[in-house]
């Protein structure tokens, strides 16, 4: 039996070089065939029960010997083949650092949000607070409380886009609504601005398009008056176009502000001579406004006897077209790579 045990040791200790034992399978094969429960070394300690009383400690110690041998040579491989097959997973996986890298192009804000960001700080760094509100709005919001009650043009169906037959929930046709929802809910005096996307069923050319946003602002307090209006615009048109920018004032008529009037600023691709952008008038119109109407005040809860406001709806697009001296409106809602690169 000690001759059978130390041919075991001897080929096993053979079997576990790197020529038979080349892969982990391999290794676990031999581990099976000498070491596992039907194994060789397993096999010659079944038949210790034959042998003698005194033969059976000797040849015992002699088999733990083998074992523990045959044990410490199997792990032994088993470490060195992991070593190995991380080497070689470490190749595999290097990265050469000379390789050029790869561009990431990185987006940036749209030209019409950069503006609104400038308005946004032009008019928070004078007070004012910036509002947000619901897109699909009330007929009476839109219209009613802004004195514009059915019958008026501005309720004509064309105007913009309805969601019932009876006209009372639409797409908001403007920012304004906003005016009555802050009177409604702020304390005097009110100093604010709502951004916002409004519809309107407008042709699409070069300064239209049935989608677009607005910027609304207004201010309540006692004593406001339409010169506060023109030098808080002429402020901040000086301030997102550069000092000197000319502005016009003209006459109109809206139904929530009186007096009303449209501010226009000189074209920014004529300088004024006229041209395709401003259909040959040197001048785009830019924002409506106005002193807030008496009604208008009164049916907030707002005594007109003792407080006075006014108002502005300004379109961002335009304002973006001045500040970027863009062309053409369309440019700003095609997504066009070539286009917005330029930002």
């Amino acid at each position: 039996m000690k001759e059978k045990l130390e041919q075991i040791r001897r080929e096993a200790l053979e079997a576990f070089d790197p020529a038979s034992a080349a892969t982990v399978q391999d290794l676990e094969a031999l581990r099976v065939k000498y070491l596992g429960k039907k194994g060789e070394l397993t096999n010659v300690l079944k038949m210790m029960g034959k042998l003698s009383a005194e033969e059976r400690p000797v040849i015992g110690q002699m088999a733990n010997e083998v074992r523990e041998a045959l044990t410490a040579a199997l792990e032994e491989r088993r470490k060195a083949l992991a070593a190995a097959a991380l080497d070689h997973r470490l190749a595999a996986e290097a990265v050469d650092v000379t390789i050029p890298g790869k561009q990431h192009h990185l987006g940036h804000r749209h030209p019409m949000y950069i503006a609104l960001d400038e308005l946004k700080d032009i008019f928070v760094g004078m007070g004012f607070t910036v509002l947000d509100g619901p897109e699909v709005e009330l007929a009476e919001y839109n219209f009613d409380k802004l004195n514009a009650g059915e019958g008026h043009p501005s309720r004509d169906w064309s105007d913009t886009f309805y969601f019932d037959t009876d006209s009372r929930v639409m797409l908001r046709s403007q920012t304004s609504p906003m005016q009555v929802r802050a009177m409604e809910t702020m304390e005097l005096p009110i100093r604010i601005i709502a951004p916002g996307r409004v519809y309107r069923k407008d042709e699409v050319d070069a300064t239209h398009s049935p989608m677009f946003h607005q910027v609304e602002g207004m201010v309540i307090d006692k004593g406001v008056t339409m010169a506060d209006l023109k030098g808080t615009l002429n402020t901040v048109v000086e301030q997102l176009y550069g000092k000197g920018t000319k502005t016009r004032f003209r006459p109109h008529h809206f139904p929530f502000t009186e007096p009303s009037c449209e501010m226009d600023v000189q074209c920014h691709k004529c300088g004024g001579v006229g041209c395709a952008t401003c259909k040959g008038e040197g001048w785009i119109e830019m924002l409506g406004a106005g002193m807030i109407h008496p009604k208008v005040l009164k049916m907030a809860g707002i005594d007109p006897e003792v407080y006075s406001g006014w108002a502005f709806g300004i379109g961002l697009e335009r304002t973006a077209m001045r500040r970027f001296k863009i062309a053409d409106l369309r440019l700003i809602f095609e997504n066009d790579e070539r286009f917005l690169e330029q930002f």
